[in-house]
């Protein structure tokens, strides 16, 4: 039988650190607990990272080896400076202590064995971006003929391979879960993800999410090799675990097999991931899978106000599938978290900016200050107040809201139809059709231009006479959709306008285009909302131009700070992040929780995101909702404020009358 070569303790380190004055009480039974499975079940703003960081300089201390401790979190950077905090407190050389993302160590761990799984050690890690191409080299291989017929393009397919590979699942369970509308091309897409995986093996490639799968493979399959790394690791510590998928849990209890000194630290109710992958059972079934396990929580709150607590605290208790806990904080009381009402969504944007240059003349940073929403698009009205108020604002959850693909695609429709001289959006317009690349616009374009009336030809058809490789659809479609769209031109419709090219192909584009189309489409029907305020075309492309025209360097700053910016954020985006004053928009029924997420069953998911909103606030708290609001097809709509809110006991917030701020 094959020998292993096992860490054994070595000589302990005379023990330098005060436990007891660097921790509080709950900190200090976490990193002083004995061997064996824990979960810490630690609250937002509660100092995990300090806990994970001391209980690996305990261990250290206690003699285990730094090559028998395995560090896994969710970026490398916080394990660098989760290690560099240890050698500076043990005064030890750390660099042996396997410490980084999954990803990170299954690279490491492939490195030495990925004879076992088909590759050389020299295999290539495929970027986003090259993973992207060989799928799209692996659809012209299988013989897809995708002249005839439209296909997903590289990027939508590759994401979809990778949500199957987090999760576990087949391509054609992926589809039926994640992608239904791809239902009828299941067959292809999975002979296409059978070529993508042969073109890495013969190439001596994998992609990211390749790192986890062979890694799992190779504990799953090869019993001596899972019993070596079961013996080598002594004490397993993950952070964030409640953002783990199925494949890493299954990697961390193959790994723990035999000393179960695995450590998990997260917080059930910062689960917000699922639309990656990440399972929320993973954290609440822990004490199931480690009968034994310690379970601690960490509920002193280092971040907020008493105040702004108490109102998290009550929200989140509505969930059924939780750890109970309640976040206790170490700062003296503050002001209560403010509900806002708001006649409608002008005056929402209008209340938040007013407040914001208040808070600046107060002495709060601009860049101490954040505004949350659920979706991008919800920060639209909020963008264009404070670019017109001259207040800068960096947006975190993408690109500005006109600045972006989606709706500059729309537009150039609109532009076009006002200015048919326009080059730009000729050329735009034209490459989203099917098989028009940039030569071929060009060319059309210079057929156009020469016409008396370019939309003529279009319509009629007779382009079909000169360009005789465009496909038949497209001539269909043009004589459409141009037709409609001069005659909306001439009623001045701005927002049936953009209807019609949505009607006419640009939802399956948008569907065969971005991973994300189900957003990009809600960023549209609000792009048509707001068109409907103009009753001129040219004044609303005027103020498309003035909205995206204008970036953040140019805007002088109130308080002439440079650097100082408010920051705009999903709350996915901002989890794990801090501001002295936050504003959470649109917390309305219908917007905040995701219509989409409720018809689905995921309510606690959401409800865990107003909590994480929630707690992003040191100091102040706005939780602002229009009580008006327009959709072109219903008319005025009545809001109700969100559940979050009518489910909030009245004692926890104020409610402020905006018509008198």
């Amino acid at each position: 039988m094959k020998k292993y070569t096992i860490h054994r303790d070595v000589s302990p380190v005379k023990t330098v650190i005060d436990y007891s004055r660097e921790l509080n009480e709950e900190q200090l039974d976490v990193v002083l607990s004995d061997d064996g499975p824990i979960l810490v079940i630690a609250g937002a703003g509660s100092g995990k990272t300090r806990v994970v960081t001391y209980r690996v300089a305990r261990l250290l201390e206690r003699g285990v080896p730094p090559g028998g401790i395995l560090l896994l979190t969710f970026t490398n950077k916080a394990a660098r400076e989760m290690l560099h905090r240890v050698e500076h407190l043990v005064k030890m050389d750390t660099r042996y202590i396997w410490g980084g993302t999954f990803h990170h160590i299954g690279n490491l761990i492939l490195r030495q064995h990925a004879e076992r799984v088909g590759y050389r050690k020299s295999f290539t890690i495929l970027d986003n971006e090259d993973a992207k191409d060989v799928v799209e080299l692996a659809v012209k291989a299988s013989g897809i003929d995708t002249k005839a017929r439209m296909f997903p393009k590289g990027g939508v397919v590759k994401e979809l391979f990778s949500y199957a590979a987090n999760t576990m699942q087949t391509v054609d369970e992926a589809i039926r879960e994640r992608n239904p509308f791809f239902y009828d091309i299941a067959d292809e897409m999975m002979a296409v993800h059978r070529i993508y995986m042969e073109k890495k093996r013969e190439t001596n490639a994998m992609d990211f999410d390749d790192l986890l799968t062979y890694w799992h493979r190779l504990l799953a399959e090869d019993e001596e090799l899972r019993k070596l790394y079961a013996m080598t690791f002594r004490h397993i510590l993950v952070d964030e675990y409640q953002d783990t998928n199925r494949i890493q849990s299954e990697i961390i209890d193959f790994m723990g097999l035999l000393n179960r000194n695995v450590m998990v630290v997260g917080d059930d109710a910062q689960s917000i991931y699922s639309f990656r992958g990440a399972n929320f059972q993973n954290i609440l079934d822990f004490p199931k899978r480690y009968g034994e396990a310690k379970v601690y929580k960490l509920e002193t709150n280092y971040r907020s106000t008493p105040e702004i607590l108490d109102l998290a605290n009550n929200s989140i208790s509505f969930n059924f599938n939780q750890f109970e806990k309640t976040l206790r904080s170490v700062k003296k009381s503050g002001v209560v978290p403010v509900v806002a009402p708001s006649r409608d969504v002008i005056q929402q944007a209008e209340f938040v900016a007013q407040r914001i240059l208040e808070l600046s003349d107060e002495g709060v940073p601009l860049d101490r200050i954040s505004v949350l929403y659920r979706a991008h698009y919800h920060s639209m009205e909020v963008q264009m107040e404070l670019t017109r108020r001259g207040i800068p604002f960096e947006i975190r959850s993408g690109l500005r809201f006109f600045e972006q693909a989606h709706i500059k695609d729309v537009v150039s429709f609109l532009r076009v139809m006002s200015n048919p001289d326009d080059e730009v959006s000729w050329k735009r317009m034209l490459r989203i059709f099917p098989r028009i690349g940039k030569k071929t616009a060009d060319h059309i374009y210079a057929y156009l231009r020469e016409q008396s009336d370019p939309f003529d030809p279009l319509i009629s058809g007779a382009i079909a006479n000169t360009f005789k490789g465009i496909r038949k659809e497209n001539i269909e479609v043009w004589s459409e959709l141009f037709g409609e769209l001069k005659d909306l031109f001439a009623d001045e419709a701005p927002g049936d306008m953009i209807s019609a090219v949505l009607k006419h192909g640009y939802i399956e584009y948008l569907k065969l285009t971005y991973p994300n189309y189900e957003a990009r489409l809600e960023d549209l029907g609000q792009l048509i909302n707001f068109s409907t305020r103009y009753h001129s075309l040219e004044t609303f492309l005027s103020e498309l131009s003035l909205m995206s025209g204008i970036s953040g360097e140019e805007i002088v700053a109130a308080g002439d700070t440079d650097d100082e910016r408010v920051i705009l954020s999903t709350i996915h985006q901002a989890k794990g992040l801090e501001w002295q004053v936050v504003f959470i928009i649109w917390c309305a029924e219908g917007r905040f929780p995701n219509p989409k997420a409720v018809e689905e069953g995921a309510i606690e998911e959401e409800r865990r995101l107003f909590y994480v909103a929630s707690t992003r606030a040191m100091d102040e708290l706005y939780l602002c909702y229009p009580i008006l609001a327009f959709d072109r097809q219903a008319g005025h709509i009545i809001m109700r404020p969100s559940r979050f809110l009518a489910e909030l006991d009245g004692a926890k917030y104020e409610e402020w009358a905006l018509s008198e701020y």
